[in-house]
């Protein structure tokens, strides 16, 4: 089975990408976002788990305050739950949800997982510090011609093509 002929033309992505842009702002009054969620789901966690700690922590008091109707009532962790199911449904209805791991012949499964897990938490982290994610600080940033969302997006690209050469034998 030809599988090139199972995914969208990069351009047409790109503008329902950008579609999907302008229905955030025009339904929430705020673009998108990733890392807010999984932040949102972080404090919901800690709430449950330790909630005498929640209760005495600046920065979750903080956040308790801000958030009306607790942690998980926020878009931006629909917006995920949105992703995961729409990620779920488009891998389904193209024949593309397989339980495996894509990797070249040079490498073992153990290794490609690792080192996706070592740049996701990576990627985590530096959403943090960057107050942002991709989403959120790049593409967000950008729609409202931000000169920050326009610096984030080119050290995005530029980081990943300096390191892509070094790190390419991991997926190629």
């Amino acid at each position: 089975m030809d599988n090139s002929k199972k995914y969208w033309n990069p351009y047409v992505g790109g503008i329902f990408l950008g579609l999907v842009l302008v229905a955030a702002f025009y339904f929430s009054g705020r673009g998108l976002g990733a890392s807010g969620a999984v932040k949102s789901v972080t404090m919901a966690t800690v709430e449950t788990v330790a909630p005498k700690y929640a209760e005495t922590a600046p920065y979750y008091i903080s956040h308790s305050e801000q958030s009306q109707g607790g942690p998980l009532n926020n878009w931006l962790v629909l917006e995920m739950m949105g992703v995961l199911v729409g990620g779920f449904l488009s891998g389904a209805l193209s024949g593309r949800l397989k339980l495996k791991v894509e990797h070249q012949p040079k490498i073992t499964s153990k290794t490609r997982i690792i080192f996706a897990v070592i740049g996701g938490v990576l990627f985590g982290f530096g959403s943090q510090i960057g107050r942002g994610c991709t989403s959120g600080s790049a593409l967000t940033g950008m729609a409202v011609m931000s000169v920050g969302g326009f610096i984030t997006m080119a050290f995005i690209f530029g980081t990943a093509f300096a390191l892509a050469y070094f790190f390419r034998k991991l997926w190629i």
